[in-house]
């Protein structure tokens, strides 16, 4: 009877059904992954600083180093960006499965590229314009590698239907065509390359300031929050 009983058991998990989980550690690891980045960048401006040149003034000494600093402010802007969509986004993910994992590694494999093509980038701004165009290339690449990636981890989490069962269709939908529209305006910026690296760099810069403007799937104000609480 015991063996019987024990072969008839229905078991929660099985192969075809197996245990979900939250997606707080995808979370985690991704926030660390972010924290390296912007930490190696940084380190990486320590290696441009004025007071490692010699024999010149320091005005002088800055404004030689002007490549190194535009890499720096723009790479940062942008992994900045990507940050906050990526925090904003997942607070609608409440599990994963493994496809959703696959893009959100695809992800960051882009976002820990970016200290490297930025690197690249600050020793060839100055070079010929094949060197300019290629490391811009390659920079703005990373960029547009990254955006992609953000429309399948959403698509991904639509599709399987990971997602807060609350959330509204139409918000849904209209993060998606937020998200898509960013891939779009980066292709056109990348197009800049082949007329002026350091312009299509500059477009890169304001699209990711106009990003920053509240819309679909960012955080509400404190005043909206507040209110929410006090109706409920």
């Amino acid at each position: 009877m015991t063996g019987a009983g024990a072969g008839q058991r229905k078991y929660r998990y099985r192969r075809d059904q197996e245990m979900a989980r939250d997606p707080a550690r995808v979370e985690t690891f991704s926030d660390g992954i972010f924290a390296v980045v912007l930490t190696v960048m940084a380190v990486e401006l320590l290696q441009y600083g004025p007071a490692r040149v010699g024999g010149r003034a320091l005005p002088e000494a800055l404004v030689d180093a002007w490549p190194a600093y535009l890499a720096y402010v723009i790479t940062f802007a942008i992994a900045g960006q990507v940050w906050l969509g990526h925090h904003n986004i997942w607070r609608y993910v409440v599990r994963v499965d493994q496809m959703l994992l696959v893009f959100n590694l695809l992800l960051l494999l882009f976002v820990a590229a970016i200290p490297f093509t930025a690197d690249l980038l600050a020793d060839n701004l100055r070079g010929s314009a094949a060197e300019q165009r290629l490391t811009a290339a390659l920079y703005l690449g990373t960029v547009l590698g990254e955006a992609v990636c953000f429309n399948l981890i959403w698509w991904c989490a639509r599709r399987h239907r990971l997602l807060h069962p609350d959330l509204d269709p139409q918000l849904t939908r209209a993060i998606a065509h937020r998200l898509l529209l960013r891939p779009l305006l980066y292709l056109v910026a990348f197009a800049f390359v082949f007329v002026h690296p350091v312009l299509s760099l500059f477009l890169y810069l304001v699209l990711v300031v106009l990003y920053l403007i509240r819309g679909p799937g960012t955080l509400p104000s404190a005043a909206t929050t507040a209110e929410d609480r006090s109706a409920t």
